[in-house]
């Protein structure tokens, strides 16, 4: 119990360093929300009035409390732009956000796991080289390279699927592919080591020695134990998923929290802006906070540390 309470005020100490940081980097960047709203010839008069009405006349520390009491009537206020609430919009495109992730994260298990498995079990080999080789290349390809190229390939000179935008299950394809190609390329290397690990382990040769057959070892002895670090690993890129699919989702138009983070940067729409970081940041300190306990859950040694 005191490891949980301790994890869950981690998480709310971390939450409130993320709302902090938000508040204040959106109020100090260069632009003026009113001025882009009114346009540039508007009067001084209406873009003071504007101001007022919106409250950004007060002073910084003001609309920082206003802004925590909000939060704590789960309040994220209202766009400056669409005058609609700004959960309802966070609502609508979270959505696509987690079913882009979850595929992402299906096709980079499905590619990882048996690439990492064969890789460990002919260590040295072609195999083994061929894996390392499309892990380094998956990790060190840019994601808004690898989009550009996959869409000019595959939808515009092949025409197999959408160019862009979320209609039907062929245009979620080439997303998922390019925001999961860089974490099957991790997740396949970790698969490797950690099962290389712990093929070594003398439990491993017992089992052998006693005749068991190379399926038997691999699937009951020696994967079980190797899942620990990669379901760890699994947890951490998928709460980095749900944050980081900001480029990918650009290039691809794709309706999620990605690119509605850079629509509302581009308009300076702050509460939507500090919404939707705040949601993305709360996602990931939450599938971190699981990942910890599920650890936690599997592997009783360190339950008293």
């Amino acid at each position: 119990m005191g490891t949980l309470l301790g994890r869950l005020g981690e998480a709310a100490a971390s939450l409130l360093g993320v709302c902090t940081l938000v508040f204040l980097l959106i109020h100090l960047v260069p632009g003026d929300p009113v001025a882009a709203m009114l346009g540039e010839g508007a009067r001084a008069v209406d873009q003071a009035e504007l101001r007022a009405a919106l409250g950004l006349d007060q002073p910084l520390w003001t609309q920082y409390l206003d802004y925590l009491g909000g939060l704590a009537r789960l309040d994220l206020g209202v766009s400056l732009h669409s005058g609609r609430a700004v959960t309802a919009l966070l609502a609508e495109r979270a959505g696509p956000t987690l079913e882009l992730a979850v595929a992402a994260l299906a096709l980079a298990v499905v590619v990882a796991l048996p690439l990492g498995v064969l890789a460990a079990l002919h260590q040295g080999g072609a195999i083994d080289r061929v894996a390392m080789g499309f892990s380094m290349f998956g990790a060190a390809i840019p994601n808004f390279w690898l989009g550009p190229l996959l869409i000019l390939v595959c939808s515009l000179w092949l025409g197999w699927t959408p160019v862009s935008g979320r209609d039907g299950p062929l245009s979620l394809l080439l997303p998922a592919l390019t925001l999961g190609t860089g974490l099957a390329a991790v997740l396949a290397r970790m698969v490797r080591s950690s099962l290389l690990e712990v093929l070594g382990e003398d439990y491993v040769r017992t089992a052998r020695a006693k005749g068991a057959g190379p399926a038997r070892v691999l699937w009951r002895h020696a994967l079980r134990n190797a899942w620990l670090p990669v379901l760890t690993l699994l947890g951490l890129q998928f709460g980095a998923l749900l944050g980081g699919a900001v480029i990918t989702e650009t290039v691809f138009a794709w309706p999620g929290l990605g690119s509605l983070v850079v629509e509302s940067i581009q308009a300076r729409d702050y509460p939507l802006v500090q919404g939707a970081v705040l949601v993305i940041a709360l996602a990931y300190l939450v599938v971190n906070t699981l990942t910890d306990l599920l650890y936690l859950a599997l592997d009783p040694r360190i339950r008293g540390r």
